[in-house]
């Protein structure tokens, strides 16, 4: 049985469809813009926008909030900290900071689909300080290193 995500609604934003799987394998449930006004983001700037929704994320799971991928490429919409992360003990409202590296301002309207959000587990680790870390194949190359 799939774990299960409580939502409460903000008041007033009950028009909104709830968070969805638009296609049978789909990873990211899409978020609705939940704000009374348009909100444009001119290229360069960044904004908050609202989605009128409050989470309970299981235990164990985090919440990644991710830029759809169509508004990515057609129009530069990105998150400046994506994925964002949200974590289960957070029960504020779900608010994504999108960004415009677009060449044009661009608008978002009250109920479009302008993120999405992927519900995944989350492995909680031990901190431990060694001298040293067991070699590797790769080593320290990073940043490009195989050419690619």
């Amino acid at each position: 049985m799939p774990p299960v995500l409580k939502i409460r609604r903000r008041a007033g934003t009950e028009d909104l469809p709830l968070p969805q799987y638009m296609s049978e394998h789909a990873a990211g449930l899409d978020l609705h813009a939940a704000n009374h006004e348009p909100i444009t983001i001119a290229p360069g700037e960044i904004k908050l926008i609202p989605t009128g929704l409050y989470l309970e994320i299981p235990v164990g799971y985090e919440g990644q909030v991710r830029a759809r991928s169509g508004l990515a490429l057609r129009h530069g919409l990105m998150l400046p900290n994506s994925p964002g992360t949200i974590d289960a003990d957070y029960r504020g409202e779900l608010q994504v900071i999108l960004g415009n590296c677009g060449r044009g301002p661009y608008t978002i309207t009250r109920g479009m689909r302008f993120a999405q959000l992927v519900i995944a587990p989350v492995a909680h680790v031990r901190v431990e300080i060694v001298d040293e870390l067991q070699a590797s194949t790769r080593g320290t190359g990073g940043f490009g290193h195989t050419g690619h």
